[in-house]
């Protein structure tokens, strides 16, 4: 895979294209189904760069941009057409006086229908919240039966009010190996709309990225594990209770082939789960088809849609990318 455009910015300063925008990578067609999706010759823009490892983006409709984390850095971000690129939130995710990870600041990001902006923080190991127009953060969670969470990755937000997070070790220090762990299982937990916590899945190696589809009935979570790199679904009831899981999709061959596993993950309201792995990011159908591929040519982390909720933003090692589609994001 041969990218159509390199940026040759590696440094921490910070780059903010001015449009036209430089383009990357290319899209792999699978199926003529991917057409009604993206249209032909539709370009993956280059937005800005300079980061160090892109995460967790997030459009905030009220202020029509862009927020994303940059995990190593403990930094969020806010990116708009106008303005560009400019820090929004610093420290992010670790307010400790010390260093403590490679991975230490915020991850996911999510609004919800509110406005309210919630963070997944690695470093000081918790979900929180920013309620609008209040500013200053709010822990939600940060314990599980009295015992600290490793690093939340990832969350979202049900129409009901429950949020359902993945908590990896990523941001430890040592990883899975670290002695800080007070947890034996990496979960997927669920937060209720009165403060209680659950663990919803615990047999995953490591869940990471988790959405729920457009009628809100099935939570798929992405295990970046090298030896089953699953897309898994989970049907939800009224209450928030999950069934057994079952596996979506199994990029097990697609990752012999290219860099990445199952990681952030959208979907849109025809029932499309739009998933960054092997490759960049995978387009996969209601019934689970793989339809194509947005080859970024990069390790891709996250998605998420934005502008009128028909572009999909990625956040890609020290990029932030995006792309017109013809689809329309769900929860937007």
């Amino acid at each position: 895979m041969k990218a159509l455009f390199h940026l040759t910015l590696f440094s921490s300063s910070l780059l903010a294209q001015q449009g036209p925008f430089p383009t990357i990578g290319s899209i792999e067609r699978l199926d003529p189904d991917l057409d009604r999706l993206i249209a032909p010759n539709t370009p993956l823009e280059v937005v800005a760069s300079g980061f160090t490892w892109s995460e967790g983006p997030a459009w905030d409709k009220a202020n029509n941009r862009l927020l994303f984390s940059d995990v190593p850095k403990n930094t969020v971000y806010e990116w708009s057409p106008k303005k560009g690129i400019s820090v929004f939130l610093k420290p992010s995710g670790y307010s400790g006086p010390s260093e403590y990870s490679a991975e230490s600041g915020s991850n996911g990001l999510t609004f919800d229908s509110e406005g309210n902006l919630f963070f997944c923080e690695h470093g000081d190991r918790r979900v929180s919240k920013i309620i609008k127009g209040q500013g200053g953060k709010t822990t939600l969670a940060a314990h599980f039966q009295g015992k600290r969470f490793n690093s939340p990755n990832d969350l979202c937000i049900h129409p009901s009010g429950f949020i359902f997070f993945t908590d990896p070790p990523y941001g430890l220090p040592k990883k899975e190996n670290d002695p800080r762990r007070e947890i034996a299982a990496f979960g997927v937990y669920r937060i209720d709309p009165d403060g209680e916590v659950s663990m919803v899945i615990p047999d995953l190696k490591r869940p990471n990225g988790v959405a729920l589809s457009h009628d809100g009935k099935t939570l798929f979570v992405a295990q970046s594990h090298r030896e089953e790199p699953w897309i898994m679904s989970y049907s939800v009831d009224e209450k928030g209770e999950l069934e057994k899981g079952k596996i979506f999709f199994d990029a097990s061959e697609l990752a012999k082939n290219a860099s990445g596993l199952p990681d952030g993950l959208k979907t849109d309201q025809g029932g499309n789960l739009w998933c960054t792995g092997p490759g960049g990011v995978l387009i996969i159908s209601p019934a689970g088809k793989l339809l194509g591929r947005i080859l970024s040519g990069h390790h891709t982390a996250n998605c998420a849609w934005g502008d009128d909720g028909s572009t999909l933003y990625l956040t890609a090692d020290y990029y932030l990318m995006r792309i017109r589609t013809l689809s329309k994001g769900s929860h937007f």
